[in-house]
């Protein structure tokens, strides 16, 4: 899985691993949507079966903040993960 994710990865692509609180599979789901609607993104996952329900997404656009922003707007909360 994550090697094709991988090759398509440059040095112009952006990623992004967030903690949220998306914890159920229709969010996700709603989420994921939304976000491959609004940006360019080559990949995007939603972990909900992980304690910090982690959002990775590898975006050909530079803008964490932003994507931030988005999920907030969205109702969720959406932090970078240390």
């Amino acid at each position: 899985m994550y090697k094709n994710i991988l090759k398509n990865y440059n040095k112009r692509s952006m990623v992004g691993i967030f903690k949220t609180n998306i914890s159920t599979v229709h969010d996700k789901n709603k989420v994921i949507r939304a976000i491959t609607a609004n940006f360019r993104v080559s990949a995007c996952s939603v972990d909900i079966e992980d304690c910090d329900k982690v959002l990775r997404i590898i975006s050909h656009e530079e803008g964490e903040t932003a994507l931030m922003e988005f999920v907030k707007r969205m109702g969720y909360y959406c932090d970078l993960l240390d």
